[in-house]
């Protein structure tokens, strides 16, 4: 499902999925802090002022310990997300009532240590919300009341805000799988009775909605192929079906999604490595390329991306994480970054820009099927604007590596001609692999169709902003291209 509303793709493009994520949750809690007032929930405001601060102290307290004890950069952002998230799932507390003020610390104190601790080559398997409360519940027999599901009159807030993570992360086809599952299995519990009523009730008065478009999206611990994320959408919505059991163990929200966790682990890359810049080189106006050695080897596929994660001072809104494709083929020994600047540009890549050779950043999250097609015939066409070229780079490098002469077009559009990237490695394709190249600023429906003239017979792969991404997607589709032959390159944040 691909929905495009060109100012929620405007403010979309600006604001990296962390950030969207982070902003949502704050905005559910300060709306259901001003909710409070009027008696719609079982907490006063002021229990729900307490047990946010207090979980957003333990949360911070704990991320800092544990990131100087492991030597690791400390991720802020995502440890505020995991401190919202818990706040809005687990039942707010008095400051008088010790017992539950030492559970939200617990659930924290496990929540932020699982990132570090219950972790197989430094990823981390198990979602730190889910695992935080699941731990207190066994601890305290005190399970999460989700009641950010539970109140009509935050249920619009939820929705809106869901669907715009959902967006932004394109995982609508894993959203569609789990209700699906999820509300057939109601349906089905809840008979002879009627099954509508019950799913409608489930919709608005449960953790659904909530739960699927913020927790069972979140990359870092679901799969990374489409195949295996709809196999896991459907295994976490099977347990999520009320009053499943295993024996005398009855599933939660947060228990069924720890189950998915592990099956995602386990089809899953399993990539966190720390890289060291060799080398940085300027290859165009405003495009740099960074060659990096990895403290381990790790295998990927021409086109797939990483999630590259750089400590530095007073990150601005975007973060200190960036997505970004491996510019370079499985082939080389480097692992290649290029990055075009713009003005004013970000703390991240001013940072980037400032690395040593000698200097570190680390790389996870191995992801992406903007990959070549595995049969070797079949005619492809790359479409590039801008540096949305880096994945071709990979591509076509790999391909001359390997000596394999497919038949391969390359348009590639930049606003001036001293911004082409990579050149070089595109002429050498063009005598070895007898790659067809054409550049210009900017290529038009008659020049496709001039330098393409067999289109329809092609795989197109096209790469580069939001709106020019958008309008070839729609330009072919209009000339009669099959939508399954048109790939387009995704990244789940800000570039």
């Amino acid at each position: 499902m691909n929905i495009n509303i060109p100012f929620v793709d405007a403010f979309l493009n600006r604001i990296t999925m962390y950030r969207l994520v982070l902003w949502h949750l704050l905005f559910l809690i300060v709306v259901a802090f001003v909710l409070s007032f009027f008696s719609l929930f079982s907490f006063t405001p002021w229990a729900l002022l307490f047990s946010f601060f207090l979980i957003i102290a333990a949360c911070w307290v704990t991320n800092e310990a544990i990131a100087w004890v492991f030597k690791v950069t400390p991720n802020t952002e995502s440890v505020y997300i995991t401190a919202f998230i818990l706040t809005l799932i687990l039942n707010p507390v008095a400051f008088s009532n010790f017992t539950g003020a030492l559970m939200l610390v617990i659930a924290s104190v496990v929540a932020i240590a699982s990132k570090y601790v219950l972790t197989i080559d430094k990823k981390h398997v198990f979602n730190p919300a889910a695992i935080g409360v699941a731990v207190t519940g066994v601890v305290f027999g005190t399970y999460a009341s989700w009641w950010v599901g539970g109140t009509l009159s935050l249920l619009p807030f939820v929705f809106i805000g869901g669907l715009l993570v959902v967006r932004k992360v394109q995982r609508f086809d894993q959203l569609w799988v789990f209700s699906a599952v999820a509300l057939a299995g109601v349906a089905i519990h809840f008979l002879p009775h009627n099954p509508f009523n019950s799913i409608w009730q489930t919709i608005l008065h449960s953790s659904l909605l909530f739960f699927v478009s913020i927790m069972l999206t979140e990359p870092l611990t679901s799969p990374i192929t489409r195949m295996h994320r709809f196999i896991y959408a459907g295994i976490v919505a099977l347990f999520f079906i009320p009053e499943v059991h295993i024996m005398s163990f009855y599933f939660s929200p947060e228990t069924a999604l720890l189950v998915g966790n592990v099956y995602a682990y386990v089809v899953s890359p399993k990539v966190r490595r720390v890289l060291t810049l060799k080398e940085r080189s300027q290859i165009a106006e405003g495009v740099y390329n960074f060659a990096f050695t990895a403290n381990k080897p790790f295998s990927f596929k021409p086109g797939q991306y990483l999630e590259w994660t750089l400590g530095h001072t007073k990150p601005d809104q975007r973060g200190n994480r960036r997505y970004f494709t491996i510019a370079s083929s499985p082939t080389e020994k480097e692992i290649h970054l290029g990055i075009k600047t713009y003005e004013p540009s970000s703390t991240f890549k001013k940072a980037l820009l400032a690395l040593e050779p000698g200097d570190t950043l680390s790389v996870g999250q191995l992801s992406g099927e903007f990959i070549l097609p595995r049969d070797p015939g079949r005619k492809i066409a790359f479409i590039a604007g801008g540096i949305g070229i880096t994945p071709f780079r990979s591509m076509i490098q790999y391909l001359v590596d390997t000596n394999q002469k497919r038949d391969t077009v390359l348009l590639y559009s930049t606003k001036k001609e001293n911004e082409l990237a990579y050149k070089e490695v595109f002429t050498e394709a063009e005598e070895k692999i007898g790659l067809k190249t054409y550049y210009d600023n900017r290529i038009t429906t008659e020049e496709l169709i001039r330098e393409v003239p067999d289109y329809k017979d092609r795989v197109f792969y096209i790469s580069g902003p939001r709106s020019m991404v958008v309008a070839f997607e729609k330009t072919l589709k209009e000339l009669g291209v099959h939508r399954r032959n048109i790939k387009i390159d995704f990244f789940p944040g800000f570039a």
